[in-house]
């Protein structure tokens, strides 16, 4: 560790510290809003960058938590300032998160860098916001810690336990194949959420903020905390607490998220059989720390460490009882001989420190090593001709009967297309179709909404049917399951093979020997590339317009060409 630092070495000291016109104006303002000197002088100044709002049920408590934060801050002497950030509400903006993961990660980055900070507390949780908070603060390159918002309770209904996601499928299925009934469904609807906090299954924000523990951006076991239990406002103090020291310390991001943080981040995932949507993040953050990770890493990973955590939707408990299991620290604590311990952590001890004498309370919650839930590994990256560049499939979550198959495509050229179809009794589909949906990735979406986990047709799901392959460019909800191929790079919307697709063609797909093709000959294929026209651009204008201009593909991050690696930007001038 090196030296700490003076306070005249703050870099809010330049806005703060000095005698001159412009540093006059900021003190003077800050008196305007009623601080005054001692608030501020010689202290380092923490931002708490926060998702909150009130369209974000996930996010419900971080106005909250911002002041348990804040209190942290006090207690070790530091100057708290929030920066409110947009919150991204997975289940309620449109067309989805993923259009908008970039631009958080944006707002993240130069709110820190455009005002007087020294550290950073990052509060997120729901999808997007782990990944938008921690690319921004990554290019920043200060301290920072992040505070998980946590999972919530268990859902209920009539004495079963039900989960975010996961259920909602499984009964909307059983709804349309008239198992339940309406006043069923609104039983469930009212039963499903009981608290504040994220998805408690293992859905995409969990795996996220697992992933964030793991790569040593939490202090230990913080991201199995539900949000409701109050554990999680004294960790929000602590982290408060936490990034007084890290910045006197100069621990800074890039001092933590080396390449072994990212591997341990992956096997994390693996054991937790984590959503497919953490590899796009996992690619798009270590580009950032300028460290090479790429789909090989994940399936290379997932062939030697096997799903260990009994949770939905490849088990069948929830994050809950994840956490009185003994939560991250003691699942970690099973991976140990597979992961690096000497990584260092914002905590400033390394991960073999954070997480000894972690114990498993519930055995059948986390399971050992050597017997895991699944003999089928979290992930697995597919090539061929129909994913030149890569595709993602969630082998612990498919039938067994679908872990290789043939059979003829049924193509839909967009999701309107497919919504329009899908219910129809006269609908020419088998149990033994493959389900294409083209134009669904980052630019054809746009944004990669999550529509991979495409319904089983209304007529199959009638004659008990629930699981078919699908093939598609989009994601699915962490919360999905099925045999669902994702993520197919190049995207259809470029020119990608998956673009040429008839219904009718054969699609072959074997996940042992990780391989997707479109079994047509080659001259057709050919052909039919010819004969390709691009779409025009689905914005003319805004956002979406350099959205569109500067979006990576899935295999890259999806992050915008401008933004991916690690290039240093200057220091705003003080005039």
């Amino acid at each position: 560790m090196t030296d700490r630092k003076r306070p005249e070495d703050l870099r809010s000291h330049r806005w703060l510290g000095v005698s001159d016109l412009r540093s006059f104006g900021h003190r003077s303002r800050l008196r305007q809003v009623g601080y005054d000197t001692t608030d501020w002088a010689g202290k380092p100044v923490i931002g708490i960058i926060n998702t909150w709002s009130d369209i974000n049920p996930c996010h419900t408590h971080l106005r909250i938590r911002a002041e348990e934060v804040k209190r942290g801050v006090l207690q070790a002497g530091g100057f708290p300032v929030e920066l409110p950030a947009m919150s991204l509400a997975e289940v309620m903006v449109k067309p989805t998160t993923m259009l908008y993961r970039n631009f958080l990660a944006m707002e993240t980055e130069e709110l820190l860098r455009s005002h007087p900070i020294d550290g950073a507390v990052l509060l997120g949780g729901c999808d997007k916001t782990t990944p938008g908070l921690v690319m921004g603060a990554i290019s920043m390159g200060l301290p920072a810690i992040y505070v998980p918002a946590g999972p919530m309770l268990r859902g209920n209904w009539q004495g079963k336990a039900l989960g975010s996601g996961s259920d909602v499928w499984k009964y909307w299925d059983e709804k349309r194949a008239g198992n339940i009934t309406e006043a069923d469904w609104d039983e469930i609807e009212n039963g499903i959420a009981r608290s504040y906090g994220t998805c408690m299954t293992m859905g995409t924000a969990a795996t996220m903020m697992a992933i964030a523990e793991a790569m040593g951006l939490t202090l230990p076991g913080a991201s199995s905390i539900p949000a409701a239990d109050s554990n999680h406002p004294r960790m929000a103090i602590a982290a408060g607490r936490r990034i007084v020291d890290m910045v006197w310390e100069d621990l800074t991001i890039e001092k933590v998220l080396d390449h072994a943080a990212f591997e341990n981040a992956i096997k994390v995932h693996m054991a937790m059989g984590g959503s497919t949507n953490a590899i796009i993040h996992v690619v798009a953050m270590a580009k950032r720390a300028g460290v090479q990770i790429t789909l090989a890493d994940f399936d290379r990973i997932s062939r030697t460490v096997p799903v260990i955590a009994n949770v939905r939707p490849s088990g069948k408990y929830l994050m809950e009882d994840f956490y009185y299991a003994g939560g991250l620290r003691a699942l970690m604590g099973e991976l140990s001989d597979l992961l690096d311990l000497k990584c260092m952590t914002v905590t400033g001890r390394t991960m073999g420190e954070n997480i000894a004498g972690a114990k498993v309370h519930l055995p059948d919650v986390i399971h050992p090593m050597s017997d895991p839930i699944s003999s089928e590994p979290a992930t697995g990256v597919l090539y061929g001709n129909l994913a030149p560049r890569g595709a993602i499939i969630k082998p612990s979550a498919v039938e067994k009967r679908l872990l290789k198959h043939r059979g003829p495509a049924l193509a839909f050229d967009d999701y309107n297309h497919m919504a329009a179809m899908i219910e129809r009794d006269d609908l020419d589909v088998t149990p033994d179709h493959v389900l294409v949906l083209k134009n669904s990735g980052p630019k054809g979406g746009p944004g990669m909404p999550e529509w991979g986990m495409m319904p089983i047709p209304t007529k199959l799901v009638k004659l008990g049917v629930r699981d078919m392959l699908r093939v598609s460019d989009a994601r699915m909800s962490g919360t999905s399951y099925g045999a669902c191929v994702l993520h197919v790079s190049p995207e259809s919307y470029i020119g990608g093979p998956l673009a040429f697709v008839q219904t009718g063609d054969p699609i072959e797909v074997d996940v042992a020997a990780r391989s997707i093709n479109l079994a047509i000959p080659d001259e057709e294929f050919a052909r039919r590339k010819a004969a390709w026209v691009p779409p025009p651009p689905r914005y003319e204008r805004g956002y979406g317009a350099m959205f569109s201009a500067h979006i990576g593909q899935a295999d890259e991050g999806c992050d915008f060409d401008f933004l991916s690696g690690h290039i240093p930007v200057p220091e705003p001038e003080i005039h």
